[in-house]
């Protein structure tokens, strides 16, 4: 099967996606695929100062970061196995304390911490469909990061399950982990080009 001949409108599970063998990327949300452009320079550069400081945060901590691509696997019902898992993300770095979680595929479950770089054509995903399912789904925080406006926008799950939006933070402030206080990162260094 080619990434062509796949239905878009058609319901998929992670053991459809581990059949695929096509070179696209591509992330499947609520059972509906959605392809993955390739990232820009900015967007890779971006990446990497947000990996080099939290790699270095987690020095000697008992949390694991991964970058994409990484398979993070998200169903309501934790451990799941793969004909009823309906999502399956790679977010751009993801910190996971639960190192239950992890397989040699990825993770099941949510993590700790995802980042999520937004890209032109990917915004709207990113947005709606991934908020929507890292909040369902219980990610602890969520950063989604516009590069155009060198700001990041900072969502952390409250005790009733829903997003709190915080102020948004731009590359004249540090950014403060709600869940990990002691991880500060300088934006400044983050958005230099």
């Amino acid at each position: 099967m080619t990434f062509a001949e796949l239905d878009l409108n058609g319901t998929y599970t992670y053991a459809d996606y581990l059949k695929w063998t096509f070179e696209e990327r591509l992330e499947i949300i609520k059972g509906k695929i959605f392809p993955m452009s390739a990232p820009a320079r900015i967007h890779q550069r971006i990446s990497w100062k947000f990996t080099e400081a939290i790699v270095k945060f987690l020095e000697g901590k008992k949390c694991e970061a991964y970058a994409a691509p990484f398979d993070v696997r998200l169903t309501p019902l934790k451990r799941d196995n793969s004909n009823k898992v309906h999502t399956v993300v790679q977010p751009d770095l993801c910190v996971i304390c639960d190192l239950d979680k992890l397989d040699d595929k990825g993770c099941v479950g949510a993590p700790d911490l995802i980042i999520e770089i937004l890209s032109p054509g990917n915004s709207r995903k990113e947005m709606r469909e991934k908020y929507e399912v890292y909040e369902e789904n219980g990610v602890k925080e969520y950063w989604l990061v516009e590069p155009q406006d060198k700001c990041v926008f900072v969502y952390v799950l409250n005790e009733a399950g829903k997003y709190i939006g915080l102020q948004p933070v731009t590359d004249e402030d540090i950014l403060t982990s709600t869940t990990f206080p002691d991880l500060q990162i300088d934006l400044a260094r983050v958005f230099d080009n």
